[in-house]
């Protein structure tokens, strides 16, 4: 069974750090490409961060510098580690894995950055 399990999310203060984790599955991790995407409320979903195969990544304007992507591949998991966290980070944060025709999802974790 395919299935990416995400956690870490939560209710953090502006300015402050949080690291999400997401677990594969049922896939053969190290050759799928993971990202990172967001929704806030009302909005469209959004590309945060992507690390591919190989550990190259790139990131949002809105999120370079803050926030890092990493994988273990030893571990099938993904992380997002984000720093200096801004009340407009607040959203369900969902994580994805890609190998052409393969696309994955995870349910779902939520971020509220709020005072």
């Amino acid at each position: 069974q395919v299935q990416l399990v995400e956690s870490g999310g939560g209710l953090v203060q502006p300015g402050g750090s949080l690291r999400l984790s997401c677990a594969a599955s049922g896939i053969r991790f190290d050759i799928y490409a993971m990202s990172w995407y967001r929704q806030g409320l009302g909005k469209q979903r959004e590309l945060v961060a992507t690390i591919s195969k190989g550990g190259s990544t790139n990131y949002a304007d809105s999120v370079r510098g803050r926030f890092a992507i990493s994988r273990d591949n030893a571990k099938n998991t993904v992380y997002l580690q984000m720093n200096s966290l801004k009340p407009e980070d607040t959203a369900v944060y969902y994580c994805n894995a890609q190998y052409w025709p393969s696309d994955v999802w995870g349910q779902g974790t939520q971020v509220t950055v709020s005072s």
